[in-house]
């Protein structure tokens, strides 16, 4: 095991989500003193959740929509490892990496993310294609735009998921193939228990009609309980029969952390309190979807990560120097811009749904306000370093 050992303190962030991107850009405003810090992420580049289905759709280039990481590490003074990590240890305080290495840390953060849970559906995991890692999705996608008027190609898509996620997957592939104007546009299904769940009835009206407006047909009430080749199986004796299946339904953890030793919820989650520290191993901190807070867990949305990113850069600052810690108040609503395949969207807050471009234009102005933000920053303290 080649495992490095340094006398500075080492952080190790394992993970590129939302929040260890603001935490990077926090330290590199101004940079912990005498801190090694370490970012671990199989991949450099972050892809921003909001603008994924308009990067399916085809509104978005891939640049446009992620976030190059390697800069803000420069900026900050963070060490960038490209691999992902496949075992915890704590009480050694140690991470091993699928390639081999092994690093040891004072302080872990936390935000790997979560991933469609495939085990839960017998077939799933063989024969459905997850939307995370997004950049395998992204991948497979490519290949379908590419090869869909190849003879052979796939002419019935199935998602399987009717959140905000699935629904907005299901009309951007709709949008990007062919609208409901072609009829010789691949048929594509969505299947679902309930549509929309935690919105409004009237939220759900309107993507209700997006949907048959854009001739994707909705599977309600199907409860998904096995997935064979070509088939999605429904507990009432559904059979979608599907040449491609989308899974953006059932979030997992990492098995290596329900592994860990470190208190987990029922889905494996990390338990962690107001501060996002770990209620079992303090020095361990955690955000986004792989954390869920033990004073009321939230929704699985990158909106609470972009959140918590402020305030988990000013906790490991504190924690390292150490100071009392501040807590996380997440916002008891929060907007969702969901966008329905072309330059329309729906908007969900407080009970309360409207719909057209101009909300279209409302969640576009913000998603590249937000990616402006970073690729500024990196930009600009890049140019600072190099001036130094």
């Amino acid at each position: 095991m080649n495992e490095r050992r340094d006398t500075a303190p080492t952080l190790i962030l394992a993970g590129g989500g939302h929040a260890h991107v603001e935490v990077l850009r926090q330290f590199g405003l101004k940079r912990p003193e005498g801190i090694r810090i370490v970012l671990i992420s199989p991949d450099s580049h972050t892809p921003y959740s909001g603008m994924i289905p308009g990067l399916l759709a085809g509104h978005y280039t891939w640049d446009d929509c992620h976030i190059d990481v390697r800069p803000l590490c420069d900026v900050a003074g963070a060490e960038f490892v490209s691999t992902r990590i496949v075992d915890i240890d704590p009480a050694a305080r140690h991470v091993r990496c699928a390639d081999g290495r092994s690093y040891r840390f004072d302080v872990l953060s936390l935000d790997v993310g979560s991933t469609p849970d495939l085990q839960a559906v017998p077939g799933a995991a063989e024969h459905a294609i997850p939307v995370k890692p997004v950049a395998a999705f992204l991948e497979a996608w490519q290949q379908l735009v590419a090869g869909i008027t190849r003879e052979g190609a796939p002419r019935r898509l199935a998602v399987v998921g009717g959140g905000a996620g699935g629904v907005e997957v299901a009309l951007a592939m709709r949008y990007r193939l062919g609208g409901a104007e072609s009829a010789d546009a691949p048929q594509i299904a969505l299947v679902t228990t309930d549509l929309m769940a935690t919105h409004p009835r009237r939220v759900q009206a309107l993507l209700e009609r997006a949907l048959i407006d854009h001739r994707v047909t909705l599977v309600r009430d199907c409860r998904v309980t096995q997935v064979t080749a070509g088939v999605v199986h429904g507990a009432s004796g559904e059979h979608i029969p599907a040449d491609l299946i989308v899974w953006v339904t059932g979030a997992s953890a990492p098995a290596w952390i329900r592994q860990s030793g470190m208190h987990v919820d029922v889905r494996g989650f990390v338990a962690v309190n107001d501060h996002l520290q770990s209620t079992s191993h303090p020095f361990v901190f955690a955000a986004g979807d792989v954390a869920t807070m033990t004073s009321g867990p939230l929704a699985k949305a990158g909106v609470f990560a972009v959140r918590q990113g402020p305030v988990l850069a000013g906790n490991l600052r504190r924690y390292l120097a150490p100071q009392p810690l501040r807590p996380f108040r997440p916002q008891r609503r929060f907007l969702s811009l969901m966008s329905t395949g072309g330059r329309h969207a729906v908007a969900s807050w407080a009970g309360l749904g409207w719909q057209g471009r101009w909300v279209w234009r409302w969640k576009d102005r913000i998603d590249r306000t937000f990616m402006r933000t970073y690729h500024v920053a990196s930009q600009a303290d890049s140019r600072a370093t190099r001036s130094r």
